[in-house]
C-alpha cells in the first residue's frame, strides 16, 4: 500500500541525513540504494524507531509512493542520475515528480526537464546547500526545473529548509536549470570566499609572524563583526583544533587542494557569457597552483623574493587586512549576481535577486551578514546592474579601500601571494574608471588582423579600419 509521502535514492551522508531531517517534519519517507544493504544498515542505525520505509527494488520502491510520486535523488552528478532516471521512469505515471538535489551542471537539468516533460513526467533540479549539518538541521535550497511541480513539493522543502526570522531558505528560483545554476554560482562565490579567507591567514601568519592561537583570536573577534558568516566561523573552530601531540593540526595538513568541478564551471560560464569573474576565477586557479607541490617545492629552492620588512604596528595592519578581506568579499558577491544577472536575461529565468540573498541567508556555506544587504538592495532597486552602485556598497567599500590597498602594498612587499585579494581590486579600478586602455587593444587587433573599431565621435555600431602601415610615420 502506497504511504510515503516521499521517496529518496542515494544513501551517502547527505541523503541519509535529508530524510532524517523530512522525517523530523512528519514526513513519512521511503528509501532506496543500489546497495541495498546500506537500507538495512540505515534503518537499523541512525534511522531506527523512525517512520522511514526501506525498501529493495526499484518497483517496490516506487509501488510505496503516493501520488503524485515524489522522488528525491542523492546520486553523483553525471551519468548516475540518467541511469537512475532510466531505471525509474517504467515504474512511474504522468503527474510523477523526479527531483535531482546532486550537484548537477544546470544544462543536464535543463536537457532532463524537457526530456521528462515529453514524457508526462515533471522534473526539479535543486541546489542543496550547507553539508551534512545543513542537510541534518535545515539547508538553503534551490529549486528550479518544471514549475507545475513546485507546488507539489514546496510544503516539503520549505519546512526541512533553514529559517532566518522565520523565512525558509528555500523559494522558487526559476525554471529549467535555474536552480542549480544558482547553487553553482553559490559554489563559485564560495571559492572566492574561501580562497580570500586563506590569503587573509596567511598574511597574517607569515607577514606579520602571529602564532595560530593569536590567529584564531582574530578570526573570533571578526566573527563579531561586519565579516559574520560561517566560513569565519568554522576558520576560526579549525585553528582551535590540536593534533594529538598538542601542536595545531593545521599545522599537518598538506597544502594541496581539492575541488568537485563546481567553481570550474562558473569560471567556464563567466568565459563563455562575458562577465568579468576574475576573483572566482583566481580562487579556482590558486587551487591548481596548489596541488603543483611537487613544483613548488623544487622552486622553492630555485628562486626568490624579498624579504619581508619588520612589523611594529602588528594591530592596524590587522585591520588593514581586514578591510582587504571584507572589500574583496563584497566584489566576489557582486561578480557573482552579474553573472546570475546575465544568465537570467539569457535564459529567460527572470531571477529575483532579492529571493536568492534571503536563501543564502541561512544554511548554507556562504551565508554571512551582509547578504541581508543584498536582499534589500534589490528589493529597492530590482533592476540595480551591480551591488557595487547601492549606497551600502559604495560606502562600505570608500571605508575600507585604504586598508584594502594598504594590504596589497604590504603583500607585494613581503612576496605573499594575495591571487584574489589582486584581482578584486584590479576588477574594482577597472569597473570604476570611465576609460580602459581597450582603445589601444583594438587598434592592435585592427593593425594585425583589420578586425575594425568603433570612434567615439561617431555612432555606436559604426565599425572602421584604418591602413596602420601606411599611416605609420
Amino acid at each position: 500500500m502506497s504511504q510515503a509521502d516521499i521517496g529518496l535514492i542515494g544513501l551517502a551522508v547527505m541523503g541519509q541525513n535529508l530524510v532524517l531531517n523530512m522525517n523530523d517534519h512528519g514526513y513519512t519517507v521511503s528509501i532506496f540504494n543500489r546497495t541495498t544493504s546500506k537500507v538495512d544498515e540505515f534503518l537499523a542505525a541512525e534511522a531506527k524507531n523512525t517512520q522511514v520505509i526501506g525498501t529493495h527494488s526499484i518497483k517496490e520502491f516506487c509501488s510505496s509512493l503516493k501520488r503524485p510520486r515524489r522522488i528525491m535523488l542523492m546520486v553523483k552528478a553525471g551519468d548516475a542520475v540518467d541511469g537512475i532516471i532510466e531505471l525509474i521512469a517504467t515504474h512511474l505515471e504522468p503527474g510523477d515528480i523526479i527531483i535531482d538535489g546532486g550537484n548537477s551542471l544546470y544544462t543536464d537539468t535543463q536537457r532532463r526537464t524537457e526530456q521528462l516533460k515529453s514524457q508526462g513526467l515533471l522534473y526539479l533540479g535543486i541546489g542543496v546547500s550547507g553539508g551534512e549539518e545543513g542537510a541534518r538541521y535545515g539547508p538553503s535550497l534551490m529549486p528550479g526545473g518544471n514549475a507545475d511541480a513546485w507546488p507539489s513539493v514546496r510544503g516539503i522543502f520549505q519546512s526541512i529548509a533553514a529559517k532566518v526570522d522565520n523565512n525558509p531558505c528555500c523559494e522558487w528560483i526559476g525554471t529549467g536549470g535555474a536552480g542549480h545554476y544558482v547553487k553553482m554560482v553559490h559554489n563559485g562565490i564560495e571559492y572566492g570566499d574561501m580562497q580570500l579567507i586563506c590569503e587573509a591567514y596567511q598574511l597574517l601568519r607569515e607577514g606579520l609572524g602571529l602564532s595560530i592561537s593569536e590567529i584564531k583570536a582574530v578570526f573570533s573577534e571578526w566573527q563579531q563583526g561586519e565579516l559574520d558568516s560561517y566560513l569565519i566561523e568554522i576558520t576560526r573552530d579549525i585553528l582551535g583544533v590540536n593534533d594529538h601531540d598538542g601542536q595545531p593540526l593545521i599545522d599537518k595538513i598538506l597544502d594541496t587542494a581539492g575541488q568537485k568541478g563546481t567553481g570550474k564551471w562558473t569560471g567556464i560560464n563567466a568565459l563563455e557569457t562575458g562577465i568579468p569573474l576574475t576573483l572566482i576565477g583566481e580562487a579556482v586557479f590558486a587551487r591548481y597552483l596548489s596541488a603543483l607541490k611537487e613544483q613548488r617545492v623544487n622552486a622553492s629552492h630555485v628562486l626568490s623574493g624579498p624579504i619581508a620588512p619588520p612589523i611594529t604596528d602588528k594591530a592596524n595592519y590587522i585591520q588593514h587586512i581586514h578591510d582587504a578581506l571584507y572589500a574583496s568579499k563584497i566584489i566576489s558577491y557582486a561578480q557573482g549576481f552579474m553573472l546570475m544577472q546575465q544568465a537570467s536575461q539569457q535564459y529567460g529565468w527572470g531571477l529575483n535577486y532579492g529571493n536568492i540573498a534571503l536563501v543564502w541567508r541561512g544554511g548554507c556555506i556562504i551565508r554571512s551578514r551582509f547578504l541581508n544587504n543584498i536582499k534589500t538592495a534589490f528589493e529597492s532597486q530590482p533592476n540595480l546592474e551591480s551591488v557595487l552602485l547601492d549606497r551600502f556598497f559604495k560606502d562600505a567599500i570608500d571605508k575600507a579601500q585604504p586598508g584594502w590597498r594598504n594590504t596589497l602594498q604590504f603583500a607585494i612587499g613581503a612576496g605573499i601571494p594575495t591571487p584574489a585579494f589582486s584581482s578584486a581590486l584590479a576588477f574594482y579600478d577597472g569597473y570604476r574608471s570611465e576609460r580602459v586602455p581597450a582603445n589601444l587593444l583594438q587598434a592592435q587587433r585592427d593593425y594585425f588582423g583589420a578586425h575594425t573599431y568603433e570612434r567615439i565621435d561617431k555612432p555606436r555600431g559604426e565599425f572602421f579600419h584604418t591602413d596602420w602601415i601606411s599611416k605609420s610615420a
